[in-house]
């Protein structure tokens, strides 16, 4: 039985013999290579922070104490050693565990988190309330993959150095996050890595921790001593310190029994410490070390002989196909400027990068700071996109409304990966940017439904005067439909006529609209189906036209009902005196968080396939008693019954 085997909880991995941890790290590493390389997910980073996890867990015990994680991508080996090793060739899958840490899973996770930034701060108010509880825990916030600039970050740390009590900041320094880490802070760590006082540290820590007890005066004194061999050997303006935290490092993350000597010190300081670790992210793994950023995420894959093949793709995906519209207009507009939040790879905006190095910027896992970077680049005349996932947007709300919106500058927001994501889970759905965007003056909403409105919809967008937003899925983009019309603000576009129901389409819905107005069509109903192309501004004349004639009429969307587009179509047909007796609104649901599995399993569970589109129009479709349009699925296909 391999070591791994036998780690049913944390309390197993305390018995093992110190010199068997490296064998579990070794067998930690397998275990997620072969797990990802089936199923995808998160890959280098957690490769990168095994050790550290390893000697957490050994040093704390976390079913008493607090270990907040931040960017819950890197939980993978946390979950191995937390009674999930036996699930995990589930990982991402319908029904299977999780790649972010899971409050549902397991009670070693205390959050559900996707997002960067939040654990120094969640982690403050965690001490906080213990100490008022009376419940003595210590609280540790692990910090990684370069979110230690975000600026919630910061807050947290400038609160943690406030605390009278234990508190541990573990910054797990990698030098990357999903790329290489940008800005100045980044160049900051940099210098603390390329000292040599971790081999001075690390060899006065030696000689001395065996001659001092666990408690009292001695420790208080150990880390003082640490500190000021800091301030000397390095630099005396340490930015940690300022804040109020006693700094220790740099030490070597993958070295586990020192850092299990370290932690077993610094967890008994009563007073906020932060302690620098430094890590490999892709460790031992040439191939993904070699290449951190290409392997963070990867697909499924295959090794042979050394060599890595990617499970490949079927079609172009809209990430690619986005870079390539924004380059292609920016080789003939020298005013666009396009930005990123720390994901050039999953923006795209590395090939961009490559074509337009002094008209691109990276600024790091920063959403807010990365919008108002955006408006004073617009204040100047030029024209920035900042590409973002849906679901990080919301982290810059008060900026859009601040410094973009109110000033009514032209900044451009394209949302990748809105809607449903697939196995990433409720962390990275993007299902509110419709609901918190249609609420600010001047907005222009699109979402094309294929290649060529893509292309459409950023022409107008980069011809306004003011702000727009354009949304588009995870997933590979369709084959352009015939025809296409330019976009024209507040102008939608008719796929194909009906008289029994309307269906209204915002996004890439439309294709499963179309698929459920033909399987509806065999079955003697003749549906409408309009692509909208606007959210906001709305088109009156297609709510007019939809409910004018008194048929029913479905809104579908790939958001929250609440909020979305079938509210802005209810709120225009009330507002033109129209009525909505029969209407349906489907979408993603307001009462729960989908989970995490394959993105057509979500689409299905929503009711928003063709499908449960083609139920939703039938449950409003009069139809006589010798008509059977119930909708049945095969292996093949699926399809109306017609039978008379």
């Amino acid at each position: 039985m391999s070591l791994l085997q036998k780690i049913k909880s944390p309390s197993d991995l305390r018995d093992l013999p110190l010199e068997q941890l490296p064998q579990l790290a070794a067998e930690i590493r397998e275990r997620i290579l072969q797990v990802v390389g089936k199923r995808g997910g998160h890959l280098t980073s957690n490769l990168g922070v095994t050790e550290l996890t390893i000697a957490l867990h050994r040093a704390f015990d976390f079913s008493q104490d607090r270990l907040l994680w931040d960017v819950g991508h890197q939980c993978y080996p946390h979950k191995l050693l937390t009674g999930r090793a036996e699930r995990f060739d589930t990982l991402r899958k319908d029904g299977g565990i999780g790649g972010f840490p899971n409050i549902n899973e397991s009670e070693y996770d205390l959050f559900n988190v996707g997002h960067a930034g939040t654990a120094v701060a969640t982690a403050v108010g965690l001490a906080r309330g213990d100490s008022a509880m009376n419940r003595d825990s210590s609280v540790v916030a692990l910090v990684g993959d370069a979110s230690i600039v975000n600026g919630v970050a910061f807050e947290g740390l400038n609160q943690a150095g406030t605390l009278k009590r234990q508190f541990l900041v573990v910054l797990n320094d990698n030098e990357w996050g999903i790329s290489p880490s940008q800005g100045a802070l980044a160049e900051y760590l940099a210098k603390f890595r390329a000292s040599n006082f971790y081999e001075d540290v690390k060899t006065h820590t030696k000689n001395i921790l065996p001659k001092l007890p666990l408690l009292g005066k001695p420790v208080f004194d150990m880390i003082a001593h640490l500190k000021e061999g800091i301030k000397a050997t390095v630099s005396p303006g340490q930015v940690f310190e300022a804040m109020g935290l006693q700094y220790v490092g740099p030490v070597d993350g993958h070295d586990i029994g020192h850092l299990i000597e370290i932690l077993d010190v610094v967890k008994h300081a009563q007073h906020p410490v932060l302690l620098h670790v430094h890590t490999v992210k892709g460790k031992g793994c040439d191939w993904a070390s070699a290449e951190p950023g290409k392997f963070h995420s990867p697909k499924p894959f295959s090794v042979e002989s050394g060599k890595v093949t990617l499970q490949g793709s079927t079609g172009k995906s809209w990430t690619s196909a986005f870079v390539d519209a924004l380059s292609s207009i920016a080789k003939t507009d020298k005013k666009i400027y396009a930005m990123t939040a720390g994901m050039p790879d999953g923006t795209g905006l590395s090939k961009f990068a490559e074509q337009f190095p002094d008209r691109y910027r990276d600024v790091g896992i920063a959403e807010s700071c990365t919008v108002d970077i955006a408006a004073g680049l617009a204040k100047s005349g030029m024209r920035p996109v900042v590409a973002v996932y849906s679901t990080f947007l919301q982290r810059a709300f008060d900026q859009v409304f601040q410094e973009v919106s109110l000033q009514g500058l032209p900044v451009m927001f394209c949302l990748d990966r809105a809607g449903l994501v697939g196995s990433d889970g409720p962390v990275h759905h993007g299902f509110l940017d419709i609901a918190f965007l249609r609420g600010f003056p001047g907005m222009v909403l699109m979402a094309p439904i294929d290649e060529v409105e893509l292309l459409s919809a950023m022409e107008l967008g980069f011809a306004l005067d003011t702000a727009c937003a354009i949304r588009y899925p995870r997933e590979q983009i369709p084959a352009p439909v015939p025809d296409c019309p330019k976009f024209a603000i507040g102008k939608s576009r008719r796929m194909r006529d009906g008289d029994d129901a309307t269906i209204l389409c915002y996004g890439t819905v439309c294709h499963d609209a179309m698929a459920a107005a033909e399987m509806l069509s065999a079955g003697g109903v003749e549906v409408g189906v309009v692509n909208a192309r606007f959210a906001l501004p709305i088109d009156q004349a297609m709510v007019h036209d939809a409910f004018g004639g008194g048929r029913p009429v479905v809104t579908v969307e790939d958001h929250s009902v609440a909020g979305g587009f079938g509210s802005s179509v209810l709120e225009s047909a009330q507002a033109q005196g129209l009525g909505a007796a029969r209407m349906l609104r489907l979408g993603i649901p307001q009462d729960r968080f989908i989970a995490h599995g394959s993105r057509a399993a979500q689409l299905a569970d929503c009711g928003f396939d063709a499908t449960g589109i083609a139920a939703a129009v039938q449950s409003l479709v009069e139809v006589p008693d010798t008509v059977d349009l119930r909708v049945e699925t095969t292996q093949t296909a699926t399809r109306p019954t017609l039978s008379r």
